[in-house]
């Protein structure tokens, strides 16, 4: 499969992407911790579809050594016992921030204040951030048919 745009080709993806990937790496900064980045980003891209970012998700966790098992499990994480429960909670807001047409409340009151019980302010704003941008950057590759398999963990850090 070959994608349908190079982004490091194009002058204006270059401009706009740096400052994308500048907000990832922002997010990468904060007290949200890595492993919980890391499964909410796989959650997103595999609820999306978007198999360049499970691949690159999914190696990056394993390179800050997440478990196999617990990488596995992200897909049917209700019934995986684990994560913890500030893992669940962040894994249920991450469902529902990206599949907020299925819900004409998108993110409910009751998953906001599990996610809110588990987590302070700043780490809540990395967390609604995070869902977006990993919504925005599969909807980039999905949209280009970024081909996956060949990511390098820290490949774009």
């Amino acid at each position: 499969m070959d994608a349908r745009l190079n982004y490091f080709a194009s002058p204006t993806a270059g401009k706009a992407l740096k400052h994308f990937m500048s907000a990832g790496k922002a997010l990468k900064d904060t007290t949200l911790p890595a492993a919980t980045q890391e499964l909410v980003s796989l959650r997103v891209s595999q609820i999306n579809g978007c198999a360049f970012c499970i691949d690159m998700h999914s190696k990056e966790a394993t390179a800050a050594g997440e478990t196999a098992v617990r990488l596995n499990l992200v897909a049917a994480w209700r019934e995986a016992t684990v994560f913890t429960e500030a893992e669940r909670a962040a894994l249920a807001l991450a469902e529902e921030g990206t599949r907020v047409a299925d819900a004409a409340t998108g993110v409910s009151d009751e998953v906001w204040a599990n996610v809110a019980r588990h987590y302070d302010e700043e780490q809540l704003v990395a967390l609604v951030t995070l869902v977006s941008f990993m919504n925005a950057a599969n909807r980039l590759n999905i949209i280009t048919q970024q081909p996956a398999g060949n990511y390098v963990a820290g490949q774009f850090h």
